[in-house]
């Protein structure tokens, strides 16, 4: 996982600058100017579909590194900033040009895809086993419900899928995580 994590972006329509504050900031992000990296990442997702879908994953990566580097939640602050700005004038944005509305929307929803996920997957692992003593046949509901979601759903991002088997997996073993699993699911965090 870490080879695709921090290796596999594809950011090659940047320049050479732009490649390099990039990839510092997926791997040391307090050491970069994190508001530009930001509005970067927002400009080239509005002209690059390729680019807005892989945006947030990206965003997602330079997230948890500052979190885990810093604890600190900047660059999130940042990019929902800029988003805003962004959103205020979308009506603008969409007579202007349709295909800047679309790759938009399209990063829009590769960001809250990815947090609504986590988000769940955070507090089910949180209190996912109590929930599961209090009322265990809406718990197996809601996990039909997510292992339909992590098989059936038109393309859920690659991270949200790992997000779903994760916590899928975590329910499976009784509520615990073991030492291989652990590895393989977080070695991205880890290095």
């Amino acid at each position: 996982m870490e080879s695709v994590a921090k290796d596999d972006y594809k950011i090659q329509s940047f320049d050479a600058d732009t490649q390099q504050l990039l990839k510092t900031a997926l791997k040391e992000p307090a050491s970069v100017d994190l508001e530009k990296v930001a509005s970067v990442i927002v400009e080239q997702s509005m002209k690059d579909l390729v680019f807005s879908k892989e945006a947030g994953r990206i965003c997602y990566t330079i997230v948890q590194a500052e979190n885990k580097q810093s604890g600190n939640s900047n660059f999130r602050r940042y990019i929902l900033i800029r988003l805003q700005q962004e959103f205020l004038v979308k009506e603008q944005l969409r007579e202007r040009s349709v295909n800047d509305w679309v790759c938009l929307v399209t990063f829009i929803c590769n960001i809250f895809d990815y947090l609504k996920v986590d988000c769940l997957v955070l507090q089910l692992h949180r209190i996912g086993e109590q929930l599961q003593r209090m009322n265990t046949q809406r718990m197996d509901d809601l996990f039909c419900q997510l292992r339909d979601g992590f098989l059936l759903q038109h393309q859920p991002s690659s991270l949200s899928r790992l997000l779903l088997l994760e916590i899928i997996e975590f329910r499976a073993g009784g509520w615990r995580m073991s030492e291989n699993a652990h590895k393989y699911y977080y070695s991205e965090v880890a290095d």
